[in-house]
């Protein structure tokens, strides 16, 4: 039975000000989409910093600890008729499993990544253990929506393609300068997104190039006459902007499902560089190259790019990149008929 209504219960965290939510991440913006439709409500984290992009959302629930933020998804139970939809498998996410679970709610869970190698990163040898016990638990009666169908092997789920793509993204190509290597990280700045392994290896390159790491900037990153921090930016031209003003992109996560800055680089004709573990995201896309996470795999790589640019543009047109618009109708197809 199809619900009008959907709750989106996301570990990410939503600031406000002046009566207004703000966030950085992708789930909560695509809130405003599948709200034409449906009769969205948000219950979020807490930001103790002021996020940037605003969320045009009149039902968004935010939570300064794990008890308002079970509460606040409680309150929703008032409608039987409502379909609740968890982004991420999280100590936060996961108890409100176990809370929607106990009360027999509909439940549909979307994974970005393989949450193990995430939790494997940041916590060692136990991160995967914990990580398990969520992933089995969470996902044993949910209705599974993920971009890694490698995650689900013998088990039923809906495979989505994630984009925020619209035509705006592939109109204008500026022509890159090629004088040298100009890269660009576009992302968190987390231990599980690669950037300090990332910033590690640029210490110890010998040669002239540049990287620009644009992302919320929380604590004090390592210094290097190579790299520069231009934080969040803001609205999708700018960022449109800061890609073209770079010739390559670099995603140096641990892990990753379906990156969006990968197509969004790649809608600039920019090609990619990601390191080989997470190789299957070059799927059957042109323009993405896997390196080894050391100085001389990397230096190698972007030679080889910067000599056969041109042609590696060119093959880059032929890619059929996914659109917001397909993801939107992806989402909203799954809920109607699960």
């Amino acid at each position: 039975m199809f619900y009008k209504n959907l709750v989106i219960i996301d570990n990410e965290k939503i600031s406000k000000k002046n009566g207004d939510f703000y966030c950085d991440n992708f789930e909560a913006k695509i809130s405003e989409d599948l709200n034409k439709e449906l009769n969205v409500t948000i219950v979020a984290r807490k930001s103790k910093i002021d996020r940037a992009s605003k969320i045009n959302l009149e039902k968004v629930k935010i939570s300064s600890n794990i008890f308002s933020f079970l509460i606040n998804i409680f309150k929703t139970f008032g409608d039987k008729e409502t379909n609740y939809l968890i982004i991420s498998i999280t100590p936060y996410t996961f108890l409100s499993y176990i809370l929607l679970f106990i009360f027999n709610k509909k439940v549909f869970v979307y994974l970005r990544s393989d949450g193990h190698e995430e939790y494997k990163a940041i916590l060692g040898f136990l991160g995967p253990i914990i990580y398990n016990l969520m992933f089995r638990l969470v996902t044993f009666k949910s209705r599974i929506i993920t971009c890694q169908k490698r995650l689900f092997i013998k088990r039923k789920c809906e495979l989505v393609f994630p984009s925020e793509l619209d035509s705006s993204w592939q109109e204008n190509n500026r022509k890159p300068s090629l004088d040298k290597p100009r890269l660009l990280y576009v992302g968190r700045i987390k231990i599980e997104k690669g950037i300090f392994s990332l910033l590690e290896i640029f210490s110890k390159v010998d040669v002239d190039l540049n990287l620009t790491v644009a992302g919320r900037i929380e604590k004090s990153l390592p210094e290097n006459n190579k790299v520069s921090f231009i934080g969040h930016v803001q609205g999708y031209q700018k960022l449109i902007e800061v890609y073209d003003s770079h010739n390559i992109f670099i995603l140096p996560s641990f892990t990753e499902a379906h990156p969006k800055v990968v197509d969004e680089s790649l809608s600039r004709l920019r090609p990619v560089i990601i390191f080989d573990e997470i190789e299957h995201v070059v799927q059957n896309k042109k323009g993405i190259f896997v390196s080894k996470r050391n100085v001389t795999s990397l230096k190698q790589t972007i030679k080889f790019i910067m000599e056969n640019y041109n042609n590696i543009q060119e093959e880059i047109k032929n890619n059929k990149l996914p659109t917001k618009q397909e993801f939107i109708s992806q989402i909203l197809n799954i809920l109607k008929t699960n």
